[in-house]
């Protein structure tokens, strides 16, 4: 037996039934969860009870205690910014991973920034992430993938060519890849808050936004020319996420899925970065804020994550087995806006007041609506960061790669 193939460990004995995909304590002597749930289950004896192979996605078992995660000998991954610290998270929980790269010298400087993971870290160029073709190598051997990637734009001269196909294709392919690769049990996709806000709603006067939740945008809005690149982004968000779902409900693969709605991102970063300008939008606009930006920036919404509490939703979302085939909204409970950040590093760097805006137009935080993140809290065992964390831990990442980019210390800091 493969360590790695363990799925629960029951530490007391007991009959159990099936309901659909659940199992349940009972007084009956139905045992045989090789009939239950087909020859790829494995059913050892041990001192301690049984360990159930490849058991279903579903728990209950009142009285019994049980192993909570599935254990992948090899993840694929597909990403960057939040990638990186998914990366490290699998990583430090001793799994194998393999990143899927455009550029192997940018996978090169991530494996060579983690020499102690060497021999469970390794990288494979894909040309082209919208062909399946291209990702058939990617997912040989793999148990579970992660997909993050996706364009993320707002300057585009075609809305569909540019922003919504690639999104849609990217998806599409990583499932079609996947559905080729039976041994591969789960699949991750990093949607987005953008797929679940409706703009326009203004009632009830306060409400929040769930899983449940889609924003009404229609694909023929989304792709009109004359619709700016922010409502086309929301628009390949819904669309891509859209497609990965209905693949589900039409090709019945052997794997299931869970899809994460994160608002914005923010928090230090993981990957190989060498200058500022390669900042994400979402840190490149705490640095405009740290820079002495006037005006702020203003915060299309009040909601965000920790890109470290996201990786860990990302993991979780992975090997928790009784997860699979939801869609999750990540989010922290504390609001933010720009000028919040302005204030944090005011009062927690001595540099902060003599370089960042000290504006007396107060940005107000909008707090008509809120997003459940304690769902994703709850399911996923995570807890959030304060913002303040978030911030101050970004803002020393990139006060050192300034001055690592200018030979020296900036003057103030």
């Amino acid at each position: 037996m493969r360590s790695e193939d363990v799925v629960l460990l029951f530490c007391s004995t007991g009959t159990l039934k099936t309901r659909g995909r659940q199992l349940y304590a009972d007084e009956g002597k139905d045992r045989d969860m090789q009939a239950c749930w087909g020859k790829n289950t494995n059913v050892y004896a041990t001192n301690e009870g049984h360990v159930f192979v490849r058991s279903p996605s579903l728990i209950k078992i009142p009285g019994y205690t049980f192993v909570h995660y599935w254990r992948f000998p090899t993840q694929l991954l597909l990403a960057r910014f939040i990638g990186a610290h998914v990366v490290d998270n699998l990583l430090a929980r001793g799994l194998r991973v393999r990143v899927a790269v455009r550029n192997l010298a940018k996978g090169a400087a991530l494996r060579d920034a983690r020499p102690h993971y060497a021999s469970k870290l390794d990288c494979v160029l894909i040309a082209d992430f919208a062909e399946a073709t291209s990702l058939e190598e990617a997912v040989a051997g793999v148990d579970g993938i992660v997909h993050v990637a996706s364009p993320l734009t707002y300057c585009v001269q075609d809305n569909e060519k540019d922003i919504i196909l690639p999104a849609i294709n990217g998806v599409k392919s990583v499932l079609k890849a996947a559905a080729n690769a039976p041994q591969i049990r789960r699949i991750v996709i990093t949607s987005s808050f953008a797929s679940v806000i409706d703009v326009n709603r203004r009632a009830p006067p306060h409400f929040t936004y769930t899983a449940a939740d889609w924003n009404p945008l229609t694909y023929e809005e989304a792709a009109d020319s004359k619709t700016s690149g922010v409502v086309a982004y929301r628009g390949s968000k819904k669309f891509a996420e859209l497609a990965a779902w209905e693949f589900m409900e039409k090709e019945n693969p052997t794997f299931d899925l869970v899809t994460l709605c994160p608002p914005m991102v923010f928090g230090p970063f993981v990957h190989p970065m060498a200058r500022l300008e390669d900042l994400n939008d979402s840190a490149a606009k705490v640095w405009e804020v740290a820079s002495g930006a006037d005006p702020m920036p203003v915060a299309r919404v009040p909601l965000w994550v920790d890109v470290r509490d996201l990786a860990q939703a990302h993991v979780e979302a992975l090997l928790r087995p009784q997860v699979g085939n939801r869609r999750f909204t990540v989010a922290s409970p504390e609001r933010f806006s720009y000028q919040k950040a302005a204030e944090i590093i005011v009062r927690e760097f001595d540099w902060g007041k003599s370089r960042v805006c000290q504006s007396n137009a107060k940005q107000e935080i909008d707090k008509s609506y809120d997003l459940d993140g304690a769902t994703a809290a709850r399911e996923l065992g995570i807890t959030y960061r304060s913002f303040q964390q978030s911030v101050v831990d970004f803002v020393i990442q990139a006060v050192g790669l300034e001055a690592s980019q200018k030979g020296g210390e900036r003057s103030g800091i």
